[in-house]
């Protein structure tokens, strides 16, 4: 007996949608149990029916995809989120998996490609830039990514970056995964004060967003990839 996957589709064009669900509903080991045509429905049918995938666009309106996937790590949902994109590049990619994506696919894959992806991140492997990695070979691939962009910022002794010493306290618990409020009783801080230092932060490295934060700080070297994995550890 083949161990039935349930998955969820979401994005917001139907026609696209339809595509995806009438291709893997082929798959006698898939059931389609839920569809969304936004972010906000998406994460609502992920807490009530937890497919084992889900799968979701990363450009749709109000909530997008990799918001979603950042929920689903946040609430600790057991679903496992494969983003789908029209723009695929190494450090969206990146972006992704720090915000807890198992999957990340260009919308041109094969549909036998999406099938083995979604095997794979259901059997609790991650599908990048083609490839299937376990957790350590994922670590291994994002690290080597990064170890190109670092050099070019690298100086001798402590490198050089823009934060104060809180700030990258603050930015070394973002990194791990840590809500603000986990952040204000790390530190002993209130809880305003971290979404201050958080602001500045976003504002010092011109960025919209906590994760787009880490990616900023990971490719100049600030922080390391261990303690990305500390997250996944804790």
């Amino acid at each position: 007996m083949m161990k039935e996957i349930t998955l969820l589709i979401a994005d917001d064009h139907p026609l696209f949608r339809q595509g995806v669900v009438d291709a893997l509903s082929l798959e006698k080991d898939f059931q389609i149990i839920a569809q969304a045509s936004n972010g906000e429905d998406a994460i609502a049918q992920i807490r009530a029916l937890q497919p084992m995938v889900a799968i979701i666009d990363v450009n749709m309106p109000g909530m997008n995809g990799q918001q979603v996937t950042h929920q689903v790590t946040s609430d600790h949902l057991p679903t496992r989120v494969v983003l789908l994109t029209g723009y695929d590049d190494v450090e969206q990619a990146i972006h992704a998996v720090l915000a807890g994506a198992a999957g990340y696919c260009a919308k041109e894959i094969q549909p036998e490609v999406l099938s083995r992806t979604i095997r794979a991140v259901a059997e609790g492997k991650y599908a990048i830039a083609g490839n299937i990695f376990t957790r350590r070979e994922l670590d291994a691939w994002i690290d080597e990514q990064m170890e190109g962009a670092r050099k070019s910022y690298s100086e001798p002794g402590s490198p050089f970056h823009p934060l104060s010493d809180r700030e990258m306290e603050v930015l070394s618990c973002v990194v791990r995964g840590m809500s603000n409020k986990e952040i204000a009783a790390r530190l002993g801080i209130s809880h305003q004060t971290v979404k201050n230092h958080v602001t500045s932060i976003l504002r010092k490295f011109s960025v919209e967003d906590r994760t787009q934060a880490v990616v900023y700080a990971l490719k100049r070297g600030w922080v390391k990839l261990q303690d990305t994995a500390a997250k996944h550890q804790e």
